[in-house]
């Protein structure tokens, strides 16, 4: 089997509201899809979502460099996933998000040749996942607002962006906990908004309020930080912008940095990065939650194929997809209140509707 082409899609899709973290704002999915084609024609798909504020990539930086990669895997096998991932590492050592959308699309298409549906191809089974829901930077009052309605809806947890000062932030927990009860557990993340001072002081004080984690409280290089936070306080700690990749997970283990990993496919690099991240992980007692950035159900349907083969992945917050205008997929994951459905096709089982498909500017390389 040969990849013979490679269409490279902008990828975009409405939100229903901008969307505010510590780091900034967003409001729009401005994502790319990778579709690889074979000489056996049997297609595979990937999607990346290239948040600037954490991965360094934009759309436009990010369809340039998918350009290149699309021309270095031309000819090979596509089943060679190590190989060909392992070619465009060499050239871009960079890029995790761009080469995240042609690692899915290897994977993809590895699954559907082997007639399996990826977490089978994985060597997973189907495991039931249940996505929490996030409350973005606003108000208290707006955001106690969020919090009831998705109580309401059933969540098993709440996940709150936080990241700004000590005051509005304890605030808007206090507010939240105050409105929703005690029962149901609140995540929350800064996604590095804090110095450590103020993170400890924050957890601190919502130490006892029924807190399940905190994802990456300060800087993503202050591994030393993370630590002194970790030893000081209750809430357990999170790493998400501090891990990238393999390399990055033993840095972690040596220091005791973390009780937890946020594994993201935009952001390690894709599937095969993920799965060293979460071997690493597993080996030290360290937990892992599958997450997401903005992307569609297409990647949401991969991350959640590799959420079920993992039983040492025991979190999920693939939510990604509730605040978008559009949903142009069809088939892949589906979502009974917040329990998700897998779907058994081969492959990760999702496909992009042909007509949104017609409206994206397409690059086409051979």
């Amino acid at each position: 089997m040969k990849i013979t082409t490679i269409n490279l899609y902008r990828y975009d899709i409405s939100l229903k509201a901008p969307i505010a973290i510590s780091l900034g704002t967003i409001e729009h999915a401005r994502n790319i899809l990778v579709e690889i084609q074979t000489d056996e024609s049997i297609t595979g798909w990937g999607e990346g979502s290239p948040f600037w504020m954490i991965v360094g990539e934009t759309q436009a930086s990010s369809l340039a460099a998918a350009n290149d990669m699309a021309r270095l895997l031309i000819g090979r096998n596509p089943l060679d996933i190590e190989g060909c991932l392992t070619t465009l590492i060499r050239y871009l050592p960079a890029h995790p998000t761009t080469r995240s959308a042609f690692d899915m699309a290897l994977y993809d298409l590895a699954a559907k040749t082997a007639k399996m549906p990826l977490y089978q191809f994985l060597g997973g089974s189907k495991q039931t996942l249940v996505t929490d829901e996030t409350i973005y930077i606003n108000t208290p009052e707006r955001m106690v607002e969020d919090a009831l309605r998705i109580q309401a809806k059933g969540a098993d947890a709440i996940k709150v962006k936080l990241g700004t000062n000590l005051r509005d932030d304890i605030a808007r927990i206090e507010a939240i906990r105050e409105a929703i009860g005690t029962d149901t557990p609140i995540r929350t993340d800064a996604n590095q908004g804090w110095d450590v001072v103020t993170a400890q002081a924050v957890l601190r004080k919502i130490g006892d309020w029924n807190v399940q984690y905190c994802e990456q409280p300060i800087k993503r290089h202050d591994i030393a930080g993370l630590r002194q936070i970790r030893q000081q306080t209750t809430v357990p700690i999170m790493a998400d912008e501090s891990l990238f990749d393999a390399i990055d997970a033993i840095r972690l283990v040596r220091e005791e940095a973390v009780d937890y990993f946020n594994i993201k496919l935009s952001k390690s690099g894709g599937i095969f990065e993920a799965l060293k991240i979460n071997s690493i992980a597993e080996s030290a007692g360290i937990a892992c939650m599958i997450g997401c950035m903005s992307e569609s159900r297409l990647a949401l349907t991969a991350n959640a194929h590799l959420a079920s083969a993992r039983q040492n992945v025991r979190f999920y917050d693939l939510d990604a997809c509730f605040e978008h205008a559009d949903d142009p997929i069809y088939g892949g994951i589906s979502y009974n209140g917040y329990q998700i459905e897998l779907p058994d096709t081969p492959g990760i089982g999702a496909e992009v509707d042909s007509a949104f498909l017609k409206q994206c500017p397409t690059v086409s390389i051979s």
